[in-house]
């Protein structure tokens, strides 16, 4: 059964449909009132309420299109950082330091000067996310490239490649696995740092939905926003699976 891509996601929809039966059954019985824990029925009208008006698809997509830009912005600059810190001694003693001191300031640390510098628009909010998907990507490319088989770069010397079209054509190739698992917490790191992001006067978006629903006492579409948090990253995440597959039959 797990050997299909059917089989393995019947099986992964086990624990999920077990979860919500375990929601139900508690709510049912009481053991939470309606503001502690809602029912699932009424987080379902929740959405169906909001989806009516058009403001859940406003949601939805204005905090997708934050995360993709930003998950493009951060891997991209992660991945050019990483490659040359990875494959420099000089630019890695010279930069390591003060990559290792920045990747541990908290995302929310960024918000205030994020304000100051790029005032309360879109630039800040994807400035937000780009910081936090560039670390992983930045940190997976320059420990691998450290460790790449130091034969295959002689090998493709020999051939004649060197500096950006040995990169392209014999090292990165032989990292793609350590890229793509980079990336995936990239985007992983992406929908966490929306949530931050979303805290920079906004008026839409998921991370909104959430502290909006909290301050005004909406458990219900509190839970929802969580949700389709988890669903779209999953679902985000598994087509970035799918372009890791054909990266490493193409490239591997």
């Amino acid at each position: 059964m797990l050997g299909t891509p059917a089989g393995r996601a019947a099986v992964g929809l086990v624990v999920p449909v077990l979860l919500v039966t375990a929601w139900w059954a508690a709510t049912a019985a009481g053991v939470f009132s309606p503001v502690q824990l809602p029912s699932p029925a009424s987080v379902v009208q929740a959405g169906v309420q909001l989806a009516s008006d058009g403001s859940l698809g406003h949601h939805v997509a204005i905090s997708v299109q934050r995360v993709l830009l930003g998950f493009a912005i951060g891997g991209a600059l992660g991945l050019l950082v990483g490659s040359v810190l990875g494959l420099s001694t000089w630019a890695d003693a010279l930069l390591s330091p003060l990559v290792g001191a920045v990747r541990a300031v908290p995302s929310l640390a960024w918000v205030p000067l994020l304000i100051l510098w790029m005032k309360i628009g879109e630039d800040s909010k994807i400035t937000l996310i780009a910081i936090g998907a560039f670390f992983p990507v930045f940190t997976t490319v320059h420990a691998a490239l450290r460790h790449v088989d130091p034969h295959l770069v002689e090998a493709g010397r020999a051939f004649g490649y060197h500096g950006l079209r040995l990169l392209r054509t014999v090292q990165l190739p032989a990292v793609t696995p350590s890229v793509f698992s980079g990336l995936r917490l990239a985007l992983a790191q992406a929908w966490l740092f929306l949530v931050a992001a979303e805290l920079i006067a906004s008026s839409m978006g998921l991370g909104f939905l959430l502290t909006d629903s909290q301050n005004n006492g909406r458990t219900d579409r509190l839970v929802l926003a969580i949700i389709l948090l988890a669903v779209i990253g999953k679902a985000t995440d598994a087509v970035l699976g799918l372009v890791e597959r054909w990266a490493v039959r193409r490239w591997t």
